[in-house]
Parts: structure tokens; sequence; C-alpha cells
């Protein structure tokens, strides 16, 4: 097995792309639609296996060349004797961890072999670098990441109190901005660095869009109350659930 090698072998940046997105593409097929017979495949009984992906975007369970050194890097071996000491979703996360590895390190061994200079190398990694990895796809952060996206372009246009944490953990709160507030969005930035969720006690959420009761003042992920970007931009005053049930006793 030579992990597809013998189809073609890619000569320029583009090519090498278009090998890697095929590769991945066949993965993800595994790792998702193809889930079960996939994992099937894997029996813990059998020999020491490996996921490949082929350029033609098919995967293969099968056993690692035969030849030292192969033709092409090898996946990890043996995925499949971790197959029944991990629940499911470990399993999958795990294989796609090593498979973006076993991607990359293909990718750049068709750079070394073809002498890619600098600027090439890096224009390869910046075309991997703007998609999804497997791992992302699989565990579903590659959709969480859109949905955030998708929340921080409505939070800017909203006039709720609402937040949005960048990658960094700062926050910043996406209220229609007004004059006399200017010049303590920075202070307002740092206050908020380590705010913790009202309803899950967490503050984690990096990226997640955040609205803030404009009662007790306490910050909630969207999710956690139940609110999405696109309601809060029709919301006036945000009361939380527990603010709410206080009126409603009353």
């Amino acid at each position: 097995m030579e992990g597809g090698a013998a189809l073609y072998n890619p000569r320029t940046v583009e090519e090498v792309f278009k090998d890697f997105k095929g590769r991945r593409a066949a993965i993800v097929k595994a790792l998702t639609t193809d889930v079960q017979e996939f994992y099937q495949q894997c029996d813990p009984e059998k020999e020491n296996l490996c996921l490949y992906g082929l350029p033609n975007e098919e995967w293969e369970v099968n056993l690692p060349a035969e030849e030292v050194p192969p033709e092409l890097p090898e996946p990890a071996l043996g995925i499949n004797f971790a197959r029944d000491g991990l629940s499911e979703k470990e399993w999958l996360s795990l294989v796609a961890i090593h498979s973006d590895a076993w991607l990359l390190s293909v990718s750049f061994y068709f750079g070394s072999r073809f002498s890619f200079h600098k600027e090439e190398r890096k224009r390869l990694f910046n075309m991997i670098n703007d998609v999804p990895t497997i791992f992302e796809v699989v565990t579903g952060m590659a959709k969480a990441k859109d949905k955030s996206s998708a929340a921080n372009q409505n939070g800017n246009k909203s006039k709720s109190n609402s937040k949005v944490r960048t990658s960094e953990g700062k926050s910043s709160k996406t209220m229609q901005p007004k004059e006399e507030d200017e010049g303590i969005d920075e202070d307002d930035e740092d206050d908020h660095g380590e705010t913790l969720c009202g309803a899950c006690g967490d503050s984690d959420g990096a990226d997640e869009f955040w609205i803030c009761c404009d009662l007790c003042e306490k910050w909630f992920h969207g999710k956690c109350v139940k609110i999405t970007p696109a309601r809060a931009e029709h919301i006036k005053q945000y009361k939380c659930p527990s603010c709410s049930n206080k009126r409603a006793r009353a």
C-alpha cells in the first residue's frame, strides 16, 4: 500500500494542495459519513492497520507499506488496537488528529522532494491553513467557528448588551456605540477578561456569543440562555431567566 502515490506526483504548489484536498476529503468521509463502515474495518483482532486517504477522495484501511523507507510518510499505525479501549467519539477524534498530522507530512514531503523554495512552502501552508482541520470537522468545532463568525458579524450590528470573545480571551461589548462611551472600551474589555457565565459558571467560550442581563448585569453564553445573535438584535432590554422569574413571583 503506498497511500495513492502511484496515481500521480504533484510537482507544483497547486497540485500538492489538490492532492491534500483529495486525501483530506477521503478521511473526512471515513470519519463522518462512512463512520460505521470505517469502525467495522478497524477490528482490533486484525493486524497493524492504517487509515489512508487517497487523492481521488477515496479512503481505505490497510496494512502499512512493507518497504523501508516507504514511498510516502506513513499514517499512524495500529489505529484499530485502540478502538475498543476508548469511546467512539474519543477514538475518532484521535484518528482525526493523527490524520491531520499525516496530511501535513505528505504535503511537505512533496514540497521537499520537488525543492519548493521558502515562499512556495509558505504559500502551501497558508492554503492548507485556510481549510478546517479534520479534527475540527469531526468534533464539530468547524461549525462552531462558522457560527461564532456569524455571531460576531451580527453582534456588531446589535443594539443589545452582547459580547463576543476573541481568540486572545478578551471580550468587547457590541452595543450601539455612543459618543459619551468613547474612551472606556479598553477598561470594559479588561473588566470582562475572566467573565463567568451566569448559567453554566464557565469562563471559556472564546469566539462565542454572550449576552448581558440589563437587571443583574451578569453575562451569559447565548447558547446557555437560548438567545441567538439574530434574536438579540430585537431585544431592547434583556432579562435573564433568574430575573424574569423574580419579577413574575413579585
